[in-house]
């Protein structure tokens, strides 16, 4: 219809009702010919550049000419705009995408597009349910690991008397290891039995598909795989070659150990120094002269005052 200019520089947008199903009675679906009334409502859409926008929906009220239609009268509606909603279908479902692909926070969506945060959660709800119900990609390489997320939650079963778990500070993530698939899933828990409770969801063709499976040195993580793709190869490089330094480590501070006299059962110290060397405590002691002149002298010098 026309637009102003407000004060602070924004602009405000009035508009009328051009789509002809409209007029469409939502209960029954006849096209109604007879206005009722008018009515405006005040719609939130995406914003204009860095200026504010205003929208002023000025529309009709009809009567509903079908005699058996329980709905005497109703307003216009659109769908991008639905009878009562007070977003726009497009800025709802930019509010979820923000978060779901541009990896932004609830509160700094909602701060961008001005609006409240269970607004842009239950956006991100909608436009989420649709990636977890989406078909799994085919994947060659499954990668399995867990992490920890929360604090663990007890609750007192009041018949027992004994508490519960009701929230594992553990969850278990399954990602396409070589691909592009990113995060397929992720499950509350890391025990074997949550992560066979995920495997069982997907089909048993997808499974047929993953040749390797790349996890750490979990027992717990060999033994769902064992039994949910026994066909699948394990292999993680990086905890292999991390457990083989931590070895040789190991060794070689025993070796130390050894060659400087000490016994082969004395447990070595990271620096390689035996952990029964006298040695190491005079080293780390301040001398005699300290208790006379009570200043802490080193050794090596390391006081500024001399005794």
């Amino acid at each position: 219809m026309r637009v102003e200019r407000c004060e602070g520089g924004g602009l405000r947008v009035h508009l009328a009702t051009a789509d002809a199903s409209a007029r469409a009675c939502p209960a029954c679906g006849v096209f109604s010919s007879r206005v009722k009334g008018s009515a405006t409502t005040r719609p939130r859409d995406l914003p204009y550049g860095e200026r504010g926008l205003e929208l002023f929906w000025h529309k009709r009220r009809w009567f509903c000419r079908e005699p058996a239609c329980p709905r005497k009268s109703f307003t216009e509606q659109i769908p991008q705009i639905p009878a009562g909603a007070r977003l726009t279908g497009r800025l709802r479902s930019t509010a979820g995408r923000r978060i779901r692909d541009a990896g932004s926070t609830v509160i700094q969506a909602a701060r961008d597009l001005r609006l409240s945060w269970p607004t842009v959660m239950d956006a991100f709800r909608t436009v989420a349910h649709e990636v977890v119900e989406a078909p799994l990609p085919e994947v060659g390489a499954l990668g399995i690991d867990a992490t920890r997320r929360g604090r663990t939650g007890w609750e007192q079963d009041l018949e027992t008397g004994k508490r519960q778990l009701t929230r594992d500070r553990w969850h278990t993530g399954f990602v396409d290891a070589l691909g592009v698939g990113g995060l397929l899933g992720q499950v509350e828990g890391r025990t074997v039995a949550d992560v066979l409770a995920w495997l069982s969801t997907t089909p048993l063709t997808w499974r047929y598909n993953i040749r390797h499976v790349a996890i750490d040195m979990s027992a717990t993580c060999r033994a769902a795989i064992r039994t949910g793709l026994p066909n699948a190869v394990v292999v993680d490089h990086f905890h292999i070659v991390q457990l083989a330094n931590k070895m040789l480590s190991l060794v070689r501070r025993r070796t130390t150990a050894e060659i400087r006299g000490v016994g082969a059962d004395a447990l070595p110290t990271p620096s390689g120094r035996p952990a029964d060397d006298s040695s190491a405590i005079a080293r780390t002691s301040p001398t005699s002269s300290s208790r006379r002149c009570g200043t802490r002298c080193w050794p090596r010098g390391r006081s500024a005052e001399p005794c």
